[in-house]
């Protein structure tokens, strides 16, 4: 028995076959890109991921034969997404990715709407997925009237697979149409959103079957029994499974693209005013919270490109001995801010250049600023009460040895390295179908991986860097008042 984890990202997908002991046998990989018609759009065909879907399976059906022993299959991906299905179950526009930012006015109308956030539990960001209806109700109305249902981009692999419009908790959550609380669809915010339960999917666990395969996709893969599609998870919450992050006070930080502090949270004590989202986790009664900056490595890519020098090479050249602060400053706002300043316009800046900076010291101030945007969701996350002594790093940035201890020390947490490479999305949709096909416990199937390193907090130059912190914080409170 197999099983097959799908990570639906925003530039490709990625298909994990597992064995029953969740042990990868093997993986593969088909792109696509994204459209962007207008300035702050970005769409894509819901046809790209089926096609990236099949190629994935062909290729997986064609080096393993324990592809055809598969019995569950999860779906993760990115949320928020608007794909939109007519009575026929036909697609009517490309989905609007949640980097999509054309629905800022219909977002901040929603947010001022009473109960929102205490419904919903978060900022109604321009991302989400309720104002981008009220956008295309505004201005594309001859769309609005043909929508019938309303699925995210997971939920379309689900209704793909299964034939049938589900959806879970975790990716609903980012809707702004879930009460995330009751973990169920809000009538208030759908009211708000010009929506109805009728144009919404049927909810599930993450770890709940959602339905079966379509015969004629099992015998198109050539599988030997039923199989069956469990309810999956957006992207955090798949990779929260995949790292073994379910209980109170479990978490991860993630040096990737964007940057995410994420804590597994057993009660829903939601925060809004300080930007974190909160979350319904892939598990019953669970949640998580999390904090995002939008440009982590992002900003190392950025001097990347500006010096002409590899991301590698950058941070190579700094060693592995972990220096004091530098007196170059660096705010990494290079596409807005959410967590905790939820702030769209703002941009970033170097400050305290002189005539000896050099190409290090500008490197040491963009790896310190990325770890001082991370510290802002942390120090967001304990006002909610979380109690934090050790995270996972994971992210492309965390191959770094320096800039995981500079994080370990700027944050004031031990970090923990994992072992091997396969612990993210994909794994942690695979771990969801076993738990739907067996009826496992959850805790016995999302575990840890084997540790391969932990980094502490440097003592020697803690109190440097909270100093350095403190002006960080002063420097970003300047820039404000300069807009």
């Amino acid at each position: 028995m197999s099983f097959l984890g799908i990570d639906l990202g925003t530039s490709g997908l990625r298909a994990l076959l597992v064995n029953d002991e969740g042990q990868s046998i093997g993986s593969a990989e088909s792109k696509y890109e994204a459209s962007h018609p207008e300035f702050g759009w970005s769409e894509q065909s819901p046809d790209q991921w089926i096609a990236a879907l099949d190629s994935a399976f062909a290729e997986l059906a064609a080096k393993f034969d324990e592809f055809r022993s598969v019995r569950g299959i999860g779906v993760a991906g990115h949320m928020h997404g608007a794909t939109l299905l007519d009575a026929s179950g036909e697609v009517l526009r490309p989905c609007i990715l949640w980097n999509d930012t054309r629905a800022e006015k219909e977002a901040a109308l929603l947010d001022q709407s009473p109960q929102v956030r205490e419904i919903s539990a978060n900022i109604v960001f321009p991302g989400f997925t309720a104002p981008k209806l009220l956008w295309v109700k505004n201005n594309e109305p001859e769309v609005f009237e043909k929508v019938a249902k309303v699925l995210l981009p997971t939920a379309y692999l689900n209704y793909y697979l299964t034939g049938e419009p589900v959806a879970d908790m975790s990716d609903s959550a980012g809707t702004s149409w879930l009460d995330v609380g009751k973990r169920a669809w809000s009538d208030h915010l759908l009211n708000l959103g010009a929506m109805t339960k009728d144009q919404m999917p049927r909810l599930v666990e993450g770890c709940a079957p959602a339905g079966v395969l379509r015969r004629e996709l099992s015998e198109r893969w050539g599988f030997s029994a039923q199989v069956i599609v469990c309810g999956g998870a957006g992207d955090n919450a798949a990779a929260a499974c995949g790292i073994g992050v379910l209980n109170e006070g479990d978490g991860f930080v993630s040096l990737g693209t964007s940057g995410v502090v994420l804590v597994a949270r057993d009660k829903f004590n939601p925060a809004p005013e300080t930007a974190l989202h909160t979350f319904c986790h892939a598990v019953p009664d669970q949640w998580y919270q999390m904090g995002v900056m939008l440009s982590a490595t992002d900003s190392l890519n950025w001097l990347s490109l500006i010096t002409g020098t590899s991301p590698k090479d950058l941070t190579d050249a700094l060693g592995t001995n972990l220096q004091p602060p530098t007196t170059v400053g660096f705010l990494p706002y290079l596409s807005g801010e959410r967590t905790p300043h939820n702030d769209a316009h703002i941009r970033g800046g170097f400050t305290g250049l002189a005539t000896s900076t050099g190409r290090d010291d500008l490197t040491r101030a963009v790896l310190e600023g990325v770890c001082f945007g991370l510290k802002d969701s942390l120090e967001a996350l304990k006002v909610t009460g979380v109690q934090v002594d050790i995270l996972t790093a994971i992210g492309g940035g965390s191959a770094s040895t320096y800039w995981v201890k500079l994080l370990s020390t700027i944050l004031g947490v031990s970090l923990r390295i994992p072992e091997g490479r396969e612990f993210g999305a994909a794994l942690g949709a695979a771990r969801l179908a076993m738990i739907a096909v067996t009826d496992a416990q959850p805790s016995d199937v999302i575990r840890e991986p084997e540790t391969g390193a932990i980094i502490h907090p440097n003592s020697d130059h803690l109190t440097a860097f909270e100093d350095s912190y403190a002006r960080y914080r002063t420097a970003y409170s300047g820039l404000k008042v300069i807009q």
